[in-house]
């Protein structure tokens, strides 16, 4: 395994020699700093999984508290949300890192726990912010799926004593996620672009190696090609998944309908 390691980066080492070398630009520097960036590539993939996971669980409750209007949460999530929206992305991960040891200090202060505020690793504050972020936009999007789903199927269901967290389960997340994951899918390519202000808070991403990269040969401007090829390539994946996955959630017209839409 390491041989084979060992001749792969024989020969692409072999192959950058091919490549010019200019004074004023390199394209032999944008080539060579894809292996070292593309090791951080898991970090950045890392971030977008686990924000994008834990922001859809939370976009789904903030769209559940205000589609029905519950009674002190409602208003709670109204603010929040607004407050999500209305404030850059790279604030909220500041107001995260700084804010949540300050937290943790405060109630080792009042109820003498020991929390090791110097043990979270930063990663931790990065996915908080962009969970928080990606909920915020992403309950629009899942409460207008919801308010789309056919209210004849809802009211079926319930006529077969199904419970409401039945109807949510078998009925109308389905149904909406079929509406919502094209939206989705963008907002997920747009939180892997975000990941790149993690480097704000010490988390050392494909960005971040980029900027370490140009800053031990001044390649500033080679370095940021070869980590915005990198992005490309991984947001045309993610694009093509999300086109996969539409296609597997597409409910099919039956075939009477299509029959009398030739007609």
């Amino acid at each position: 395994m390491i041989t084979t390691a060992k001749l792969a980066s024989d020969w692409y080492q072999n192959l950058m020699q091919l490549i010019p070398d200019g004074q004023l630009f390199s394209w032999r520097s944008v080539f060579d700093g894809l292996p070292r960036i593309i090791e951080k590539l898991p970090t950045t993939l890392f971030l977008t999984l686990a924000g994008a996971l834990f922001g859809l669980v939370l976009a789904l409750i903030f769209a559940i508290v205000k589609i029905n209007r519950v009674k002190i949460l409602y208003p709670l999530q109204a603010l929040f949300v607004s407050f999500l929206r209305g404030t850059p992305v790279l604030v909220q991960l500041m107001l995260t890192y700084y804010g949540i040891p300050l937290m943790l200090k405060a109630i080792n202060l009042r109820f003498g726990t020991a929390f090791n505020i110097n043990a979270i690793p930063a990663v931790v504050f990065a996915i908080v912010a962009f969970a928080f972020n990606e909920a915020a936009y992403a309950s629009e999007t899942i409460r207008a799926a919801i308010l789309s789903v056919d209210k004849g199927e809802i009211e079926a269901a319930r006529s077969l004593g199904m419970t409401d967290q039945q109807v949510y389960r078998r009925v109308i997340i389905p149904n909406a996620a079929v509406v919502a994951t094209p939206t989705l899918i963008n907002s997920l390519i747009g939180l892997t672009k975000g990941t790149s202000l993690a480097f704000s808070a010490g988390v050392v991403e494909v960005f971040a190696q980029a900027q370490i990269l140009g800053g031990a040969d001044y390649r500033y401007f080679e370095r940021f090609i070869s980590v915005a090829i990198v992005y490309w390539i991984v947001n045309i994946v993610i694009e093509q998944l999300g086109r996969f996955l539409e296609k597997k959630m597409a409910i099919a017209a039956p075939e009477n309908v299509k029959g009398e839409v030739g007609q």
